[in-house]
C-alpha cells in the first residue's frame, strides 16, 4: 500500500517533477495527479501502482509499510543507499 503523502514524499527525496515520475512509470500525467490527490492510501488501478512503485523503486525510492523495520513505526520512504 502506497500513500499520497508517501508518493509525494518520494518526487521531493528524488527531486522529480509529476510528469519525470509519471513518464518514468509509463503512467500517464493525470494518473500520477489523482494518485497524489487521494485522501490517504492512493486509489489506483494495480497495474498503475505497481508501475510507479517500481519506478520510484528503480530511481533510488524505498517506500516503507507500516510494519517495516525502521527506527520508528509508521509509513514512510527514504533513499536507498546502492
Amino acid at each position: 500500500m502506497l500513500s499520497s503523502a508517501q508518493l509525494k514524499a518520494a518526487r521531493a527525496l528524488l527531486g522529480i517533477d509529476q510528469s519525470h515520475l509519471a513518464a518514468a512509470a509509463g503512467v500517464s500525467l493525470p494518473t500520477i495527479q489523482r494518485m497524489e490527490a487521494s485522501d490517504g492510501i492512493v486509489r489506483a488501478q494495480v497495474d498503475s501502482l505497481v508501475k510507479v512503485l517500481g519506478a520510484l523503486e528503480r530511481l533510488g525510492v524505498e517506500v516503507l509499510g507500516p510494519e517495516q523495520m525502521s527506527s520508528a513505526r509508521g509509513r514512510g520512504v527514504r533513499l536507498r543507499d546502492d
